[in-house]
């Protein structure tokens, strides 16, 4: 790798890393969604520069932080037409850290610029959609694409209420803060869904070459940690946790040395991270003893079964599917119906989900998702029908965006034209 490439490699590194870190801290001292993101894309762009000319700083989230906070200050002093504006300029130029104290003067405790944007972008004012987008946009650096296809809708729609939801911020004055704790439980659900999406781009990337990002996996895994110490009497938090640590102790097994995809079935089950597992399983026992059953308790308890199969032929898939039935009483989505699909197609024969994948097909919600048309061409091919699993993975590889799953796509539909 010559200097350029190791330079960019660094930039793309930052980015991953401190993206969201950056913009928290621009926003908290600027009140300025806008700019931050401008700024903070600014401050990377000068990297690239930078970096090649003096090298790579040793505190890269520090030289960048920094350097987005200077451009902010110019924009602040060219824009400044009133006093108002000449003391956000003021503030801009001090140079206290993210955790001094005149910074953190709500009542919450929690010194996290992070978890303080989390909070803002969840306010009950806000449509749950818009609180979900907006921090995977801002904490996360997701692009708007991304965040599309996580949502399943189309481009314009997500940009369009990115925008609105940026607006009732500003408009309404909602605070930058984690809010006192009586305000706590109102916040909760969109807060959990912000992590939980986070992880699951993570997890498995809607986009790009890679089909884990496990910068995103751990900034979820982090934040659900940082919730589960403000919120541990609350159930679905511990649930939360729970399962993002069920899932990521099988993360380094989804993929070989190679990078390509490896099914759940096929994965080598000692290479999981037992740790991992250990903690998931004890904190979803805890957290279900309370008798209050939720969305992510019922996920984590999904995980729980294939997690502590020994083999893949030990997994209870009946109890899976009845699960999954359990999860669509709180979650009553197509998804999650297409995952049950494949429960009953495992337990009770792939006709059992062929006929439950047709009923979704008909129904039309799940247009355009790519693990649709897979899922039936997994449960044709099962059943033996390899030639109409064909033509269902040419459907799927129409649709797909990522590109270990495209291979593994390609793979499947090579052996069932060859059988």
């Amino acid at each position: 790798m010559n200097d350029i490439e190791g330079v960019e490699a660094a930039v793309a590194a930052a980015f991953r890393e401190e993206w969201g870190q950056v913009v928290a801290t621009l926003i908290r001292v600027t009140g300025d969604w806008d700019l931050a993101e401008e700024c903070a894309q600014d401050a990377f762009a000068q990297a690239l520069d930078r970096w090649r000319r003096d090298g790579v700083p040793r505190r890269p989230g520090a030289w960048l932080t920094t350097t987005a906070r200077h451009r902010a200050l110019d924009v602040l002093r060219r824009e400044a037409v009133g006093a108002q504006k000449l003391r956000e300029a003021a503030v801009l130029a001090r140079d206290e850290g993210p955790s001094d104290p005149e910074y953190d003067g709500d009542d919450s405790g929690v010194r996290d610029d992070r978890l303080r944007l989390i909070f803002t972008c969840c306010h009950p004012a806000l449509p749950i959609e818009a609180r979900v987008a907006l921090t995977l946009r801002t904490l996360a650096g997701l692009t708007t694409p991304e965040i599309a296809r996580a949502f399943l809708v189309p481009e314009a729609t997500m940009a369009q209420r990115l925008v609105r939801a940026k607006r009732k911020i500003r408009n309404a004055g909602i605070p930058y803060r984690v809010p006192p704790a009586h305000l706590l439980p109102e916040r909760t659900t969109g807060v959990l869904g912000v992590v939980y999406l986070l992880f699951n781009e993570g997890y498995a990337a809607t986009s790009g070459a890679d089909l884990v990002r496990m910068n995103l996996c751990a900034e979820a895994i982090r934040l659900a940690r940082v919730l589960a110490r403000l919120m541990p009497d609350e159930p679905e938090v511990l649930g939360l946790l729970a399962l993002l640590l069920l899932h990521d102790a099988r993360r380094a097994t989804r993929v070989d040395p190679a990078g390509e995809l490896v099914t759940l079935e096929d994965q080598d089950r000692t290479a999981w991270d037992r740790a991992a597992v250990d903690e998931g399983a004890a904190l979803l026992e805890s957290t279900l003893r309370r008798g209050r059953p939720g969305p992510y308790q019922i996920q984590a308890a999904i995980a729980a079964c294939h997690t502590t199969a020994a083999t893949a032929k030990d997994t209870d898939w009946a109890d899976i599917a009845a699960l999954y039935g359990e999860l669509a009483r709180f979650v009553p989505s197509a998804v999650v119906r297409l995952n049950r699909a494949v429960a009953v197609g495992m337990s009770e024969g792939p006709e059992a989900g062929l006929a439950l994948v047709a009923e979704l097909e008909r129904e039309g919600e799940l247009d355009g998702y790519h693990l649709l048309p897979a899922t039936r061409a997994d449960l044709l091919r099962r059943s033996g029908r390899t030639a109409e699993a064909a033509e269902a993975y040419e459907r799927a590889l129409e649709l797909v965006e990522n590109a270990a799953e495209r291979r593994f796509l390609e793979k499947r539909l090579a052996q069932c034209r060859s059988a």
